[in-house]
């Protein structure tokens, strides 16, 4: 069952996906429109899931689930792993590697895969300041108050 993202409480389950290029506008409509048919429909053991989406700076879809009305299960998980898969087929995008960084640099959304960006701290051309997107978040709470943060705050420190 879809909800409002903002309805959510802030124990909710989130996953974060992050896109390897930027996704165009007429994309990013179209992505919300199936992630809202997609959600509508989502359950687990028969039971729909209370649950929503945002995107931000159209490159990433973050994924909410509302656990104390009804967890998600593997089953559940794996459909929606499925069709996170699907849109990766359909734009031609990565969303599921986790071994690539998301980064700010002035209000310029970049994007690195995790041995460029590990060279870009040895280089001093990113800093414990630049500010990182930490998407192994597990909370909404957790994405609200630590998903944006400078690099010294999240697991890209170990590289400065």
């Amino acid at each position: 069952m879809f909800v409002p993202f903002d309805t959510l409480p802030e124990e909710s389950k989130i996953w974060i996906y992050q896109s390897n290029r930027k996704f165009s506008d007429d994309e990013i409509q179209e992505i919300e429109n199936d992630l809202t048919s997609f959600l509508e429909n989502w359950t687990a053991h028969g039971q729909h899931l209370e649950a929503s989406f945002v995107t931000r700076y159209n490159r990433f879809i973050i994924i909410a689930v509302n656990q104390e009305v009804q967890a998600a299960t593997g089953c559940s998980i794996d459909a929606s792993v499925l069709f996170i898969q699907n849109l990766e087929q359909k734009y031609g995008v990565d969303l599921l590697d986790k071994m690539n960084v998301t980064f700010k640099i002035g209000d310029h959304v970049a994007f690195k895969p995790l041995i460029e960006f590990k060279k870009m701290a040895k280089e001093k051309a990113v800093s414990e300041n630049t500010i990182v997107f930490n998407n192994l978040l597990n909370t909404l709470g957790e994405w609200q108050d630590f998903w944006e943060v400078p690099a010294s705050e999240s697991w890209h420190s170990r590289f400065f």
